[in-house]
């Protein structure tokens, strides 16, 4: 764990630091349900929300992006008070828990802005690094979308949908 990360609101600057690690992410095709031939510009509109959404960025003291999350309403209408996100940390900073803040930052915005669960709709199950994060902060899988995402390497695999109680 870093010391000294802190957590801030993502300003227009930081995407230039996000984007190397967001493309390759993406790119790889392995964690992600974006198109793997994702433009920069598609990326940071993507990623980039507006309020009353919200993204952030995990800096280390010397302001080194380390990672991001975005977070955001899953549903509109009637169903808009449940919350989701999602997050990415640069590979170089990875198991430094930098995905870990993340989360707990996303989990206590979600409260804090009155919601009362959050969801994450597509969770690639191989992606065990972070199914086993989500579940240590007490997120369950409440269903699995067989054959929903097509793996470059493990070919089809399931997507979890996942929840927590706020």
């Amino acid at each position: 764990m870093l010391a000294r990360m802190k957590i801030r609101e993502a300003v227009a600057d930081d995407w230039a630091a996000i984007w190397p690690f967001f493309h390759a992410i993406v790119a790889a095709g392995d964690t992600f349900t974006f198109p793997t031939d994702l433009t920069e510009e598609q990326g940071r509109d993507w990623w980039l929300l507006p309020a009353p959404d919200r993204t952030v960025v995990a800096v280390d003291e010397a302001g080194t992006v380390l990672g991001t999350a975005k977070m955001n309403r899953n549903h509109m209408g009637n169903a808009s008070h449940i919350a989701s996100a999602s997050y990415m940390v640069d590979p170089a900073h990875a198991g430094r828990g930098v995905g870990r803040a993340l989360c707990d930052y996303t989990l206590g915005w979600a409260r804090a802005a009155g919601y009362r669960a959050m969801q994450f709709n597509a969770v690639v199950e191989t992606n065990v690094r972070a199914v086993e994060l989500y579940r240590s902060l007490g997120f369950d899988v409440i269903g699995t979308l067989p054959e929903g995402f097509r793996h470059p390497e493990k070919g089809y695999v399931g997507l979890h949908i996942m929840h927590r109680p706020l």
